[in-house]
């Protein structure tokens, strides 16, 4: 059985009527004779033979019947210009047709249907394209059927007359056809049957056996209409236009009066009209076609036999030319009476040439069902480049193959440009046609084929109607493969390309689909825990974000212009959930969107300008009364789980994380001394406004208008109405957010009663246009207390804002006296004072100040004084040695305080870090010993200058008094202010320091330094030093094992004090501010190296002193500015230390420990692990110091001999507790760079020293320099060899703990100068 073709490649026949026919018809209330014969189209049952006279069965055999005066007619119309009218016409045509079609389709229930009444139009009107080619032959006719009827006066000089006419046809149209006389008998023709018949022979006997006669009774009055199939739309003519010569409308001889797709024949004409078509079919086209495939395939098959080279090897030795055979317009067929051959007349001068005769031989052989053979040849044309590629795929079997002649059939009409012609998408268009109407579905959708692909690349970038349906086809046969996000992209593609053209009802049905398929979840089984992993529901989804913008703002617009303007708000408004949709691909496609391709920033300005200007009208139309009750806003400004209830007594300023720190550090102090509660939130009172602080966020990349902004409260005291009479609640009139803009607004309630209140939501006019309420609902905490809650996601019922309102009871309420501007130094120690009141009506009895972790505060008792002391008292301290954590302060209180009694109290704050912060000072208070806490909020803001630059300088002394030296510089970086320095003190547990020289007297002026010097010396006993070292690692080995840290103190320690003073005076809280300094100081660097390591067990794990630290402090005054101060710097570690940690290290390392699954676990262990190996308490240095005596100058007379100079060398041990072994070795080819130009030092004798030093030993040994010459002898040539050993080993041996290696530096410039005494 042959495969059923498309009705564009079936046989084209052509009819000329006589003008007796056509009166004949016209008076029977019959159509055209073409109209009349397309109606027995097709042909069931007609059977072909191949070339091997195989038997072909054709199920259906269709044929195409046209005018021939309006194929001539149509010819000679420019291809483009008809093109253009073509696509014009579809789209006119779907354009008056498919709001009916979406109204009807939309009504079925399954809208996914192989076929859509605009898609069989589409095909109806592409397939009705019947005027000849220049490029394929399909449309050229194949026969031309000459029509009289016995009514004329001469019937047989009609026939003559049809037979001697020229063909109108350019030379371009194909005239090998074959020409067939029929002859119309009607009942009352003037002939009887018998003359007819006669008529008939004579015919036959001159223009060949391809003649019938066809008796009909063509009753009067017609008989009534018949049903017959619908005829294909064809393109009407063009219309004449004014001046025009080459247009010429062909006359309209059929113009009907009857319905359409009837026909008013008899039964019995019918059935001889049927009887004519097959026989003119089977007995004489389809013999013909058959006779010539065999003679053009012989042809064919005989060029194909030949080689090329035989060729060309004939045109080089005889010299002929090649020539190209052409298509003869004659074809070497018997008689007139089989084929055409007349003259052709040519519309153009340059003459075309019609298809090649292979061309028409594959078409034939396509038509007759020989599909072997035309197959070849289509093969053939195509390897020529002359198509075949479009026919292809409809003959051979699916395969990837097809694919490719697809694209090249379409490539090769219109390759990538920016503009596709008329002509070209008409092509593409038929092209698509063929290929959808041929191709069964299965194959069509199969992946191997992809055919909904074809569709897409035969549109190309067109935006012409048929383009778009093209489209919209695919989407459509995506959806059948359940690619519903590709069809959604295409459907919207087709709806954006419709729009342009003005079809709004199949441009908002096609974006309707695209929106339907968008929110369509993809059928895909995910897993439940990422729904618990996204804090997520299954029910969640909202559609494929990416695209939904590009849909829904042109489908907004478009039921805007409709008059939907309701509809039109709920578009514009949901398009906001997509905020800064603009990256959607497909929203900078939409023709609407122009301004948001070159602003993607811009797309929710647009979006909001759009629901504006909507919302606007239907309030306009339908007044204040308009349905928007169910339009809800798809975004949230209000953000719930930042909005919280300020009371009056709490501070506006500082972060909510500083004030939770507090409160965690009184609930750490107060745990141990009672069980009261601190009751954070508080209270309102009656008649005392607090505010709701409403955190707003816009998500939108414009700003918008939050309208009549307040809070909506319920109350358990009473309803709405007691709510009115009772609760005042502050509007807000206008809120305007910026792009992306937070901010926090404030709504102020005052109550006038007591009452339970919940503030439940927020509502405001959005952009004064629409009532919203969001809810200030926060979810409760998930449940998981029985095997079900943990199974399925439960959470506990959803938190809001709760808050009493009572009677005011107990209040406290703090301010500071002096609430100015405030700029203190560096260090400066600042009285200020603060009035404490009760607000309340209950006495208050205990009040309590919790400062910040890191503020300086010192609380001044009541009976102390203005006293001064002096310095001496400053010998030594006894420190506990504890990282003790910041704690609260209690107020003196001479006597409760009573309502409205109030007191004052002077406080001391000592100025940190530069910078701007904040004084946060968080007051506890309570009425008696048993009652509850309270706390207030006050908050100060203060800026911290630096006053002087301070740096120091630490190394191994050379004088055998004292062990180092150290330099401390001083810079005054105050502008015009002078600094005195009153005092600078050292502390240190090890180290005893003293002034090198007396304190500079005069006061450091701007931009002004000093240096004052120290010498330190050890106290010789190690013990706190080994005390501390086995504290610490004892601790660090809990630490790196995680074990549970012990709650122990470190070691306490004593610290020695030395002074360099003027007139030094002592306030009683500089011990205070000096520890709590060091506190800090220590907390911060063990904050920022041990950032695993909970600051809670700071105190428990490391010491606050470092016994070889030493610590100093500078006392200042500004007398200009009546400021005085201090400052702590911690910065020095003298003495050897020896990796005290080492061990403890190495055994973590080297123990089989378990590894953790989470590389992030591990991480962390190694950084902890780096951080202590890093710290201060594992430092090692070598505790070995060379010195050498160096800058003498020797007189000698070399006359006498060379010179014999003793050389000295100190080594020191500079450790505290271990001893070291050393090895020294004079080389003179080893000396510094610095001493290039000396001469090297030839030492003699002994150039080896070896001995062994004690913790805190010095010795010396002495070298010989034999001094052949006077010069500058270098002594830099020496490099020392150390072992450190293990103190107080068992047995007294000797073991190694370090091995150090030294030389001189290279800027060593130590010599000795030699002069000759007999040159002087």
């Amino acid at each position: 059985m042959a495969r059923v073709l498309p009705s564009s490649l079936t046989p084209h026949i052509c009819i000329l009527p006589s003008q007796d026919l056509e009166e004949l018809l016209k008076s029977s209330a019959l159509p055209s004779l073409h109209h009349i014969l397309q109606s027995f189209s097709p042909l069931p049952q007609v059977t072909t033979r191949t070339t091997a006279l195989t038997t072909v069965p054709h199920a259906s055999f269709a044929l195409r019947f046209s005018d021939l005066t309006e194929i001539e007619a149509a010819c000679r119309e420019d291809e483009e210009q008809r093109a253009t009218r073509t696509i014009d016409w579809i789209g006119d045509r779907i354009g008056k047709r498919c709001a009916k079609w979406v109204d009807d389709f939309e009504k079925m229930n399954d809208q996914d249907v192989a076929r859509t009444p605009w898609w069989d139009e589409l095909r109806r009107c592409a397939e009705g394209d019947h005027i000849p080619a220049r490029d394929e032959g399909w449309n050229h006719p194949i026969s031309i059927i000459l029509a009289v009827s016995t009514t004329a006066p001469n019937p047989l000089q009609a026939i003559t007359a049809l037979h001697s006419r020229t063909l109108d046809f350019p030379s371009w149209v194909d005239v090998t056809h074959l020409i067939y006389t029929l002859i119309i008998h009607p009942k009352n023709s003037p002939l009887s049957d018998e003359e007819a018949g006669a008529l008939f022979n004579a015919v036959r006997k001159q223009y060949g056996l391809h003649t019938y006669l066809l008796s009909l009774e063509l009753p009067s009055p017609p008989p009534p209409p018949v049903s017959i199939p619908a005829l294909v739309p064809r393109l009407p003519p063009p219309t004449i236009s004014n001046g025009s010569a080459d247009i010429v409308r062909p006359d309209l001889k059929t113009t009907q009066t009857v319905p359409l797709n009837t026909l008013r024949m008899s039964e019995q004409d019918i059935q001889q009209t049927a009887r004519f078509t097959r026989e003119f079919v089977t007995m004489n086209l389809v013999p013909w076609m058959e006779k010539c495939v065999i003679e053009w395939n012989e042809a064919y098959s005989s060029s194909r036999r030949l080689p090329s080279r035989l060729f060309s090897s004939t045109r080089r030795l005889f010299g002929t030319s090649s020539t190209t055979p052409m298509h003869a317009s004659t074809p070497s067929l018997p008689g007139r009476s089989s084929t055409y051959a007349a003259p052709q007349s040519s519309v153009s001068g340059s003459t075309i040439p019609p298809p090649s005769q292979q061309r028409r031989l594959a078409e034939f052989a396509t038509i007759l069902g020989d599909f072997k053979l035309a197959v070849a040849v289509w093969e053939s044309l195509r390897k020529e480049g002359k198509g075949g590629s479009d026919i292809l795929p409809l003959l051979i079997a699916p395969s990837p193959a097809v694919q490719l002649h697809v694209s090249h059939a379409l490539t090769t009409i219109h390759p990538q440009s920016a503009e596709l012609h008329s002509h070209v998408q008409l092509r593409a268009l038929l092209y698509a046609v063929r290929w959808e109407s041929t191709l069964t579905i299965g194959d069509f959708l199969s992946d191997t084929l992809e055919g909904e692909r074809w569709l897409v690349w035969a549109a190309g970038n067109a935006e012409e109607p048929p383009a778009a349906l093209l489209l919209a086809h695919a989407a459509l046969l995506s959806v059948r493969k359940n690619a519903r996000r590709r069809a959604a992209l295409w459907y919207f593609f087709a709806a954006n390309r419709l729009e342009k053209c003005g079809i709004k009802p199949l441009t908002m049905y096609f974006l309707r689909r695209a929106h339907e398929l968008s929110i369509s979840r993809p059928d895909k089984l995910l897993s439940p825990s990422f729904w618990m992993s996204e804090n997520k529901q299954p029910s969640d989804f909202e559609g494929f974000d990416a695209v939904m913008s590009g849909i829904e703002h042109p489908l907004g617009r478009l039921l805007y212009t409709t008059g939907d303007v309701s509809g039109a708000v709920r578009h514009f408004l949901g398009l906001l959930r997509w905020s800064s949709a603009s990256s959607s691909p497909l929203a900078q496609l939409s023709s609407h969107t122009v301004d948001i391709t070159k602003d993607p920033g811009n797309s929710d300005k647009v979006f909001l300008e759009d629901f504006q200007v909507a919302i606007s009208h239907l309030k306009s139309v339908s007044g204040e009364q308009a349905r928007l009750a169910d339009v809800k806003l798809p975004l949230r400004f209000v953000v719930p789980s930042q909005t919280c209830v300020r009371l009056a007594r709490d501070s506006v300023e500082g972060e909510q994380s500083e004030w939770e720190t507090r409160e965690q550090i009184w609930s750490s102090f107060w745990k141990h001394r009672g069980k009261e509660k601190l009751e954070r939130s508080g209270n309102a009172a009656v008649e005392e406004a607090f505010w709701v602080d409403i955190a707003l966020h816009n998500p939108l990349e414009t700003e918008v208008t939050l309208a009549n902004a307040t809070v909506i409260v319920e109350s358990s005291s009473g309803d709405a109405a007691w709510i009115r009479d009772n609760i005042t609640i502050e509007t807000n009139k206008d809120t305007i957010l910026y792009a992306k803009e937070s901010r926090t607004i404030s709504i102020a309630i005052k109550a006038s009663k007591p009452a339970s209140l919940v503030i439940t939501g927020v509502a405001y006019d959005f952009l004064g246009l629409l009532p919203t309420v969001e809810s200030l609902a926060r979810r409760g905490r998930r449940l998981q207390d029985t095997p079900q809650q943990r199974q399925t996601i439960t959470y506990a019922p959803d938190e809001f804002l709760k808050l009493n309102v009572e009677e005011a009871s107990q209040e406290l309420a703090v301010a500071f006296v002096d609430d100015g501007p405030l700029v203190l130094a560096e260090g400066e120690c600042k009285r200020m004072k603060l009035w404490i009141s009760n607000a309340g009506s209950r006495d208050i009895g205990e009040v309590w100040v919790v400062p910040g972790p890191e503020d300086q505060v010192w609380i001044q008792p009541l009976d102390s004084g203005e006293g001064l002391a002096t310095g001496t008292a400053w010998k030594t301290w006894q420190s506990d040695n504890k990282v003790v954590p910041p704690r609260p302060y209690s107020i003196p209180l001479v006597e409760k305080l009573v309502a409205a009694g109030s007191t004052e109290v002077t406080i001391v704050l000592h100025a940190g870090r530069k910078q701007k912060q904040n004084l946060s000072f968080l007051f506890i208070y309570r009425e008696a010993e048993g009652s509850p806490f309270h706390c207030t909020r006050v908050t100060r803001s203060y800026e911290v200058v630096q006053c002087l630059q301070i740096s120091t300088a630490s190394h191994p002394s050379h004088s055998p008094d004292h062990s180092f030296s150290l330099s401390l510089d001083l810079t005054n970086i105050l502008s015009s202010s002078n600094v005195e320095i009153n005092q600078v003190t050292t502390i240190s547990a090890n180290w005893s320091c003293s002034s090198l020289l007396e304190l500079w007297a005069e006061p450091l002026r701007p931009s002004q330094s000093t240096r004052i010097l120290f010498s330190a010396t050890s106290t010789g006993d190690c013990t706190s030093v080994n005390a501390v070292s086995a504290f610490v690692s004892r601790k660090m080995t809990s630490v790196l094992h995680g074990q549970v840290i012990m709650p122990d103190d470190p070691p306490p320690l004593e610290l020695l004090c030395g002074h360099v003073s003027q007139t030094f005076v002592y306030e009683p809280f500089v011990t205070h501010f000096i520890m709590d300094a060091r506190r800090i100081a220590v907390s911060r660097t063990l904050a920022q190296s041990h950032p695993r390591i909970p600051t809670s067990s700071y105190s428990s794990i490391f010491p606050l002193y470092n016994p070889l630290s030493v610590d100093f402090v500078i006392f200042w005054k500004i007398p200009s500015e009546q400021r005085f101060g201090h400052i702590l710097v911690s910065e020095i570690a003298l003495g050897a230390s020896h990796a005290v940690l080492r061990e403890v290290l190495e055994g973590v390392e080297s123990a089989q420990v378990k590894r953790s699954m989470y590389a992030e676990t591990q991480r962390e262990k190694i950084e902890m692990l780096q951080a202590i190996r890093d710290s201060e308490w594992n430092a090692e240095m070598n505790p070995i110091v060379v010195i050498v005596k160096d800058g003498l100058v020797i007189e000698h007379d070399f006359s006498q001999g060379v010179c014999m100079v003793p050389v000295e060398f100190t080594i020191r041990n500079h450790s505290l507790s271990h001893p070291s072994r050393f090895v020294l070795r004079l080389d003179h080819r080893q000396q510094s760079s610095a001493c290039r130009h000396h001469f090297p030092a030839p030492y003699c004798g002994r150039t080896t020293f070896r001995g062994l030093l004690a913790p805190l030993q010095t010795t010396s040994v002495l070298a010989q320099l034999c001094a052949t010459q006077p010069g500058t002898y270098a002594l830099s040539g020496w490099r020392l060899e150390t072992e450190v050993g293990e103190p107080d080993t068992e047995g007294g041996l000797w073991q190694v703990r370090h091995h150090y290696e030294q030389r001189a530096v290279t800027d060593d410039s130590s010599s000795i100068v030699v002069s000759d005494r007999s040159r002087s």
